[in-house]
């Protein structure tokens, strides 16, 4: 199933759209609620929804990663011409969160600590997964011996048994195997630690969140199979089901008396609620190809109007680069943590709007800036 643009698959712009509108919601009631509505109900589930985008944006990374490498490995590339080229796609995402963090210190400058330039963010972790996701697939493609359903499978296997080796060392590696020998920005890229001495879990580091990452690698050369292409709607259906059963396994483990580690945290580094999140991962997938396939598509909506979240979700990157300068930055849109629900609402209604028409902007005029600068020359040069 395609877009209205054929080398874009539609639900995966719809679920970039998805995680940028619980994105805004998060940072905006964050930012602008007085302390009275921070206490209420509404403020705890927009915040519950808050935990969604970063394994959204991450897993669908994953999953755009397979259909590049795919697409490569049908030009029949060597496997190490294959990795140069993503890894070098990776590095340019790693290089952009840099890039934005020093804009964020710039913006901020006299009261942002010099460590904010150091910081670990979304950016840079998906710009990591590229990478590490590169290195994976050149690894098991030169092993390969054939190009087959085989070498489809153990990419498979390697990215899922990634994710989940990835989420088993996460608890040790934030408690009591932690790198205190590595000098903090490095182990920040492990465990979130900063500079504040223990790690923190409003950070990205590789521990936990690139497993997201490899879980939609895994997902993504399920998807590109010859019998997935062939029967779209039942393997949809499968991984909706399978994600009902991770999540009734993550509970039934959760429940369970014995625990693995030593030190046990549910909410931030447990295995058990990276595959409850995985499987609502699973689930929302399923829901968006549906709403895609069965709704964008039957009433046509690319042909005579546009899907919101589609639009977002084309242009992801630079309304998540934007938005937080109105949100957070110093010329938010509305005073910091002196709102109610209802002010901010209206905030958050504002900033959708701006990141809708940012967007739109952005994919119409994407790659047109010669017909453009020509189009302003062509009257002078008339006169």
């Amino acid at each position: 199933m395609a877009a209205s643009n054929p080398s874009r698959l539609a639900y995966i712009d719809w679920m970039r759209g998805l995680a940028c509108v619980l994105m805004f919601q998060t940072h905006c009631y964050d930012s602008w609620l007085d302390p009275a509505a921070r206490q209420s109900r509404f403020f705890m589930y927009s915040q519950l929804g808050g935990t969604f985008p970063a394994p959204l944006f991450l897993f669908l990374a994953g999953i755009s990663f397979a259909l590049v490498t795919e697409k490569l490995w049908k030009k029949n590339l060597l496997p190490a011409q294959i990795a140069r080229a993503t890894v070098r796609r990776g590095a340019e995402v790693f290089a952009f969160g840099l890039l934005f963090r020093l804009q964020e210190y710039l913006i901020a400058w006299g009261w942002a600590p010099l460590s904010d330039l150091l910081r670990v963010d979304v950016l840079n972790t998906i710009g990591l997964s590229m990478m590490l996701m590169g290195v994976l697939c050149w690894l098991v493609l030169a092993l390969a011996l054939h190009r087959g359903a085989q070498a489809r499978l153990a990419l498979i296997l390697a990215s899922a048994g990634t994710a989940l080796l990835i989420s088993l060392l996460t608890p040790p590696l934030w408690t009591t195997w932690r790198p205190h020998w590595l000098p903090w920005p490095l182990e920040s890229y492990i465990n979130g630690v900063h500079n504040l001495g223990v790690p923190q879990a409003w950070l990205f580091p590789i521990f936990p969140w690139t497993a997201f990452a490899f879980a939609g690698l895994a997902c993504g050369f399920i998807l590109q199979s010859d019998w997935a292409r062939q029967h779209e709607a039942l393997i949809f259906s499968v991984l909706g089901v399978g994600g009902l059963v991770f999540v009734a396994a993550s509970r039934w483990l959760y429940l369970q008396p014995r625990q693995l580690y030593a030190v046990y945290d549910y909410w931030h580094t447990s295995p058990n609620f990276f595959l409850i999140r995985v499987g609502m991962l699973l689930m929302i997938l399923t829901v968006s190809y549906a709403w895609c396939r069965w709704v964008i598509e039957k009433q046509r909506l690319g042909q005579w109007g546009f899907s919101p979240l589609i639009q977002l979700g084309q242009a992801s990157m630079l309304v998540y680069w934007v938005h937080l300068e109105f949100v957070y930055g110093r010329v938010s849109i509305l005073p910091k943590h002196a709102q109610t629900i209802r002010g901010a609402s209206f905030g958050l209604l504002t900033i959708f709007l701006a990141m809708l028409a940012l967007a739109f902007l952005r994919t119409r005029f994407k790659g047109r800036g010669a017909e453009m600068i020509a189009r302003f020359r062509s009257p002078a040069r008339a006169n």
